[in-house]
């Protein structure tokens, strides 16, 4: 591989927001039907172009779409979503949660379309609200985005070893589930190394995999069981295997089926400095990537829930699997088998897609200056345009997260609401900030107009509860193997970043002026000396 560089500054970059007050408005873009220049663009808001724009808008979309991936959220925490409110809270929570998520999406499009930058939702942050604020908001993103790796890979490794359970007899134990998991991470880590047109090539053959995936898993099971649930078992049996006697309260537990699902959007923004009319094509990639998912999820969990033959049974499966045992019971071994087969490659998609976005943050972060080690994670490869260190950490910590699963059995629910307590918090900020800002908010070429503070604030109500909701106990009593170590995570993030923001506060900030506009900066990229 050619020898790596990284994004150098000019010192009129280095003056910081905090200094100056917060840059709310920025330089505006023009709402004509004429494409900006996404280029120019990314200087104005302070960086060089070092990245390759080489995805296009379908691409855009289709990685936060790989990445929410129903047929990798949706299947991993299916048992879980069984004890906690059984189908009707599955069902009916897919449904109300989807509908907030959107508002969520379309209110974070709206911010991205002003600033599309791969720091994303922690620029946008610093942007509005200041050195600190970006500050926060980026360690949240950071570990949303690396726990999100770690529950996606480890549920690959999951159903990969409940398939190979079926075909082989293949005993998954926690330490062969763990092999399974480094080999896809390392995996991951490789495809990524390729550049963003193979991710982006990945990633829009992932769309149609997932929407055939449903088809094809939902078609077998309505067509070749011979017993199917009622509707009313699917639409209103409720299930309660947490030990806390409130039905409101499981309920309320069982939505993190759904809220860790509807998680990863924000992919779109972090490839934005990598796509082509960004600052509208991202806003869109996240707005249909949750709409598309909302609808063809409603469907697999409908079609599962209804292929249910034996719901005890199905539970406490020896696959360690429950969708795999509504298959096998289904539809035999060889067909569990073949659609088991669909669901891990969509898996695999998904993965991959979010070690990219994972990355770019990284990647941008320490542009930024904010991570232990900047210097080398912010180096990006000359030849791929890549940035190759970045990946790598993002697949050891998110091998790092999972370790505990060795031990414990409730260690990978932990892992996914670190996902979740992480990631949900970091995509409100910016729309908290957005609506403090007003009118001295310049928005881009994709905005909501008068719906813009609606939506806004039924985002913000929205991730404040469910980021209280997440940090409760699951399970009752509540013991060492069953407690919520989500909130436990996040204190110790926000620890760590407070305690860290003291060593990095005079590296650590996004440029306030337009640090890459001058004519021999501008002349070297023509000539692409990066």
């Amino acid at each position: 591989m050619s020898r790596p560089s990284e994004p150098s500054r000019s010192r009129s970059s280095r003056s910081r927001s905090s200094r100056s007050g917060p840059s709310v408005s920025g330089p505006s873009v023009s709402g004509s039907s004429a494409a900006p220049d996404e280029e120019q663009r990314l200087r104005e808001l302070g960086y060089r172009p070092v990245l390759a724009r080489r995805m296009g808008g379908f691409g855009n979309f289709a990685i936060s779409f790989s990445v929410i991936s129903i047929l990798s959220g949706c299947m991993t925490l299916y048992g879980f979503g069984m004890g906690t409110g059984g189908p009707a809270v599955m069902l009916w929570g897919w449904a109300g949660v989807g509908l907030f998520v959107l508002c969520v999406g379309l209110a974070l499009a709206e911010v991205t379309s002003a600033y599309p930058t791969s720091g994303a939702l922690y620029y946008m942050a610093d942007r509005l609200g200041g050195r600190r604020w970006g500050w926060y908001t980026g360690w949240l993103n950071l570990l949303g985005l690396l726990g999100a790796i770690a529950g996606i890979d480890y549920g690959a490794a999951l159903f990969t070893g409940a398939f190979l359970n079926l075909q082989w007899g293949f005993e998954p134990t926690p330490e062969k589930t763990m092999l399974i998991f480094v080999v896809i991470l390392l995996l991951h880590a490789v495809l990524n190394l390729f550049g963003v047109r193979l991710v982006s090539v990945l990633n829009s053959i992932s769309v149609w995999w997932h929407l055939a995936g449903v088809a094809l898993i939902v078609g077998a099971l309505v067509i070749v069981p011979d017993h199917h649930q009622s509707p009313s078992f699917v639409f209103t049996e409720f299930v309660n295997d947490t030990g806390w006697e409130s039905p409101l309260y499981v309920a309320a537990i069982g939505l993190l089926l759904a809220q860790y699902t509807f998680s990863g959007y924000d992919a779109s923004a972090h490839l934005s400095e990598e796509t082509s009319n960004a600052s509208v094509s991202a806003a869109r990639g996240i707005v249909r990537a949750i709409w598309v998912s909302w609808l063809a999820g409603f469907v697999l969990l409908a079609g599962l829930t209804f292929a249910i033959q034996d719901y005890d049974a199905t539970r406490d499966t020896a696959t360690g699997v429950p969708p795999a045992q509504i298959l096998l019971d289904g539809l035999g071994t060889d067909g569990a088998s073949a659609l088991l087969l669909v669901v891990i490659v969509a898996q695999l998609f998904c993965g991959n897609a979010e070690v990219a976005a994972a990355s770019r943050m990284v990647f941008a972060f320490s542009r930024d200056g904010a991570l232990p080690g900047s210097a080398l994670w912010r180096k990006v490869s000359a030849r791929t345009q890549t940035p190759v260190a970045a990946v790598w950490l993002s697949v050891v910590v998110a091998c790092l997260l999972a370790l505990p699963s060795l031990y414990s059995a409730t260690a990978y629910g932990a892992v996914t609401a670190i996902n979740v307590i992480g990631i949900t918090p970091a995509y409100a900020i910016p729309v908290l900030l957005r609506l403090r800002a007003g009118d001295r908010f310049t928005p881009g070429p994709w905005s909501l107009g008068r719906w813009s503070r609606p939506i806004g604030w039924v985002a913000v109500v929205w991730v404040a509860f469910v980021t209280v909701l997440f940090c409760l106990p699951q399970s009752s009593p509540v013991t060492v193997d069953t407690m919520n170590y989500a909130a436990v995570a996040l204190v110790v993030v926000l620890v760590l970043a407070t305690a860290w923001w003291f060593v990095a506060r005079r590296t650590y900030g996004t440029p306030t002026t337009a640090a890459y506009g001058d004519d021999r900066e501008q002349a070297e990229l023509a000539e692409g000396i990066v």
